[in-house]
């Protein structure tokens, strides 16, 4: 589905399908945001409220952590949007259905 890191190829190589009608725009990266705030918030509150680690252990661990988790995250979020607009038939892909089942 991807040409590059986020990046979507303009057609997939298997079936042929266009993807050039998407429009993902920054809904991946909000729900990221979410994701991996929601999950580091809570080990972070779990951490500090156990007090196992000093601040600065706290700041080693957690940011390569968020960074971590954010990056390992986004091409699979950019992933579902794309698809579930695809399957929604937003953004053109609703056109591109219609000719395909009519047989344009």
């Amino acid at each position: 589905m991807f040409r590059a890191f986020l990046k979507v190829a303009d057609r997939c190589s298997v079936c042929g399908e266009e993807f050039h009608h998407h429009r993902a725009d920054d809904l991946p990266a909000y729900l990221v945001v979410v994701v991996v705030g929601h999950l580091i918030v809570g080990f972070l509150l779990l951490v500090e409220s156990t007090q196992w680690l000093s601040y600065w252990a706290e700041i080693a661990i957690f940011v390569p952590l968020t960074l971590l988790f954010a990056l390992a995250l986004l091409q699979p979020m950019k992933g579902a949007v794309v698809a579930l607009q695809w399957h929604l038939g937003m953004e053109g892909f609703g056109a591109a259905k219609l000719a395909r089942r009519s047989g344009r």
